[in-house]
């Protein structure tokens, strides 16, 4: 939530409500300034000569004069570069998760002004005479490399750490967490990262609510990613003053960065969230459909629940905004929405996901306030006294997360309090930390002079922890359920985050407005942020602010089905007669909403296998196209279309009035249209029909896609029979994960990995399912391979059994083996038990 007049005094909590009463029909957008940028001056900068050089442990130490330098190998493709003040000690920003590397094997070697590390993947080479760096592939080929400009690459220009790159036409720049603008492609935009409350932010907002300090380079087909790991507000360059050259650059703090090497997008995203975590298993109700507003009623919240069941559209959750809280005072509850909470735990299969904000209300009678202000644990002003400022609540004080115990105690009371009361998850909002205080010029935000103190007993200015605080608040509600003894998987949902955040919580791109822009933008924010490391991202359904209009919620929803984070959100305090449910735009709204979100329901385990895979290895669910076709020139500026994990092209329509649009198929594949079947060769553009009742949807060709029955809940029935809907040219192939979707017993091994074959040999094909683990006690009795644009078989044979034909696919569900073909579809359908352990033959 924010407030849309920028300017005002908040004294209590019923002032703030008459000032947003007063200011709802104000139409124009607010997102709050930040202090005034800090730019470079490029005519300023430091020239760094190596007088020394010492191998290290794992790489090399540069004697930079006042500075000393470093090379890290972290890894034989990434390495850690840091020019810090002589004999200050490296420290790394709460970004990163892994600490202790195993140094690979690495030749180091001096010469001619020159300083070479090589290991398997990489060659770096430091020019000591003009100190830069250069990294270069084992064919020798520069993947990455310093630009001297002013005779300077790196260095600190007025205390700004700032570096320097060579860039050429052929590169393309990716990530950089949650941008503005409706361009995948960064390459000569001017970026930066400080988080901000940005309501109603547009394609032109510089600042939004995420910093994440990391981005990917293409060049030549070949990517590298790196992290400038610093917490102060960070700027980047993108060629955007030069086409030779792009730069980076901080308020303050140090000049680290880490640099991997791809040539794989995979591979980069792999290694940075080995760096700074992979995102956690989510429990899969968390992947189901959620419904929020801002002030529902307790009785809307019941009511509307309730709708869900009774016009059988699938729902998993509701949100509890702000409202349910006593006077906005954490961790406390009002009668009526406490009442609200229990009916909808009593609903089967409903969740409930509360809000939490970081501001405890200053309250004498306030217990959390009052045990705050007893041990000292809110940020302090510049004299030393605690920070009071006005949020929602009131007059607020800000819990000190730079500090472990702040942490901790917030846990303990989330534990305590929302946790044991039986909220399923928390949605940390307002934790850019957002102050209502812009009238005393103070930017929205805390004091960049306020200070926490740290485990250390150090100083930390709000201007270095500013980027980090909701990450550390993310990292202590994170770590309630284990306050809580809880075996359950943690959900925690944030509207601010770091680099490294998705270790600990989900993020949605904030306070969106009803409108087509919004929309468009949607996609590449949340593919870039993908690209960041941060695989479970989403929207607000129909955007927040504002009011949408039939044809936009209909394209929103269809869209948004399919996010990894899919939540209907909106603004009802600025009109009571406004709603954004499914069935609020006519019935011709709901049919679409419910042929969706039914859709979504069904690919269910399709959606769980891609987030384990991100769990693995970094991969994005909504993937933009480069990502998989980085060889394919063709993808590098598609901005409104994205992969749905592997195999599922997703083609929205974004702009209003439009029934068609041009779609473009990366070379390389077959792709087949996933409604009416039509297949096509990859690496042209087509166009294709998209009534409003139709988003288009591609299967890449040799695939297999795990589906289920549509349920109204996730987990309300058990899976025992899964469907393989097969897409077959010659082979495909699919590792399926299965584990209970709600503990964390899957990390003491509790889980299953079945090996899915299917292969065409000549008129023959062949369909083997191979158990590589089988540590989870499965409901799963049998498998039903779905063949597309199959032929009518003469036999199938699972062993020395022939599977008999049916004439319905009804007859076959009650069948333990057997097949059917649906000669008008061109589908075969054949259903093995899961027990059976031959392969299965069709002739």
């Amino acid at each position: 939530m924010t407030v849309i007049k920028p300017r005002f005094k908040v004294i209590t909590s019923i002032i703030v409500a008459l000032i947003i009463a007063l200011t709802s029909s104000i139409s124009t957008t607010f997102a709050a300034q930040p202090h005034p940028e800090r730019p470079l001056d490029k005519n300023n900068l430091e020239k760094l000569t190596v007088d020394d050089a010492k191998r290290i442990k794992d790489g090399v130490k540069f004697d930079l004069g006042k500075y000393d330098g470093y090379i890290h190998f972290l890894s034989e493709d990434m390495i850690k570069v840091s020019i810090i003040p002589d004999g200050s000690a490296e420290k790394d920003s709460s970004a990163i998760a892994k600490k202790d590397w195993e140094t690979p094997r690495f030749s180091a070697k001096e010469k001619q002004d020159h300083y070479t590390l090589k290991t398997k993947k990489i060659t770096v080479e430091v020019n000591e005479k003009t100190f830069g760096v250069k990294i270069l592939d084992k064919q020798g080929n520069v993947i990455n490399e310093d630009e001297a400009l002013n005779g300077s690459s790196s260095g600190y220009e007025n205390g700004k750490p700032y570096v320097i790159k060579k860039t050429d036409p052929s590169e393309n720049f990716y990530g950089f967490g949650e941008q503005t603008g409706s361009q995948l492609n960064k390459r000569g935009k001017s970026l930066a990262n400080f988080n901000s409350d940005s309501y109603g932010y547009n394609n032109s907002t510089k600042y939004v609510y995420t910093a994440i300090p990391f981005f990917i380079g293409l060049k030549a087909g070949n990517a590298y990613g790196i992290l400038f790991d610093n917490s102060y507000r960070t700027y980047y360059n993108m060629a955007k003053d030069s086409d030779d050259y792009y730069y980076f650059y901080a308020d303050g703090g140090p000049l680290t960065y880490y640099f991997m090497n791809g040539p794989d997008i995979s591979h980069v995203l792999d290694q940075y969230t080995e760096l700074t975590g992979k995102i956690k298993l989510p429990p899969e109700w968390a992947l189901g459909l959620q419904q929020s507003a801002w002030a529902y009623t307790p009785e809307q919240i019941e009511n509307i629940a309730q709708t869900y069941r009774d016009k059988k559209i699938p729902l998993d959750t509701m949100n509890f905004d702000i409202d349910y809280m006593n006077g906005y005072r954490v961790f406390t509850w009002s009668d009526a929405y406490k009442k609200a909470f229990d009916t909808i735990k009593s609903i089967p299969g409903m969740h409930a996901v509360t809000i939490n904000d970081p501001g405890v209300k200053k309250d004498d009678q306030f217990s959390v306030f009052n045990e705050g202000i007893a041990k000292d644990y809110f940020v302090k002003k510049a004299d030393g006294t605690p920070y009071i400022g006005p949020v929602w609540a009131g007059d607020s004080g800000f819990p000190n997360f730079v500090n472990s115990q702040v942490r901790n105690w917030w846990s303990s009371n989330i534990a305590s309090t929302l946790l044991n009361a039986g909220v399923d998850g928390i949605w940390n909002d307002m934790n850019e930390p957002a102050v209502f205080n812009d009238d005393q010029g103070l930017f929205h935000t805390l004091p960049l002079d306020s200070y926490g103190i740290d485990d250390e007993g150090n100083k930390v200015l709000h201007e270095q922890f500013h980027n980090e605080y909701g990450h550390l608040e993310d990292e202590a509600t994170y770590n309630a359920w284990a306050a809580a003894n809880s075996n359950k998987r943690p959900f925690v949902l944030t509207r601010d985050m770091f680099a490294g955040t998705q270790r600990y919580a989900a993020v949605w791109t904030g306070d969106s407005l009803s409108d087509w822009e919004h929309l468009q933008m949607s996609m590449p924010m949340n593919m870039n942020i993908g690209l960041s490391g941060q695989a479970f991202v989403g929207n607000d359904i129909g955007g927040f602010g504002n009011q949408a209009t039939p044809e936009l919620f209909a394209r929103w929803i269809e869209l948004g089905s399919f996010l990894p984070f899919s939540r209907i959100h909106y603004d009802q305090w600025s009109d009571r007669n406004y709603h954004q449910e499914p069935w609020s735009f006519g019935s011709d709204v709901e049919k679409i909403s419910k042929k969706y979100i039914e859709l979504r329901y069904q690919l269910l385990p399709y959606l769980y296998n891609a987030f384990n895979d991100a769990s693995k290895t970094g991969k994005p669910v909504q993937q933009p196209l480069v990502y998989q076709f980085q060889k394919d020139p063709g993808t590098y500026n598609i901005d409104d279309e994205s992969m749905f994990g592997d195999s599922l092209l997703l083609a929205p329509v974004v702009e209003q009035g439009k029934t068609s649009r041009s779609v473009y198929l990366p070379k390389g594949e077959t792709w087949i249209n996933y409604w009416d079947q039509k297949e096509y060769q990859g690496g042209q553009t087509i166009t294709v029909d998209a009534p409003l009742d139709s988003m288009p949807i591609f299967v890449k060709k040799d695939s297999i896609i795990p589906t289920r029955e549509v349920q109204q809940y996730t987990q309300q029935n058990k899976l025992t029979n899964l469907t393989l809907d097969t897409y077959l040219d010659h082979q495909a192939s699919y590792s399926f994960y299965e584990d209970d979707g709600k503990t964390l017993d899957h990390d003491k091994g509790q889980y299953n990995i079945t090996d899915f074959q299917v292969k065409k040999d000549g008129n023959a094909i062949t369909f083997d399912a191979d158990k590589k683990v089988s540590n989870y006690d499965s409901a799963l009795q049998s498998y039903t391979l779905k063949i597309h644009e199959a032929k009518d078989p003469k036999h199938v044979v699972g062993g020395f059994q022939k599977y008999d034909r049916v004439s319905s696919l009804n007859e076959l569900d009650n069948q333990k083996n057997g097949y059917y073909f649906d000669s008008n579809a061109s589908i075969l359908y054949v259903k093995v038990p899961v027990d059976h352990a031959s392969k299965v033959i069709i002739h």
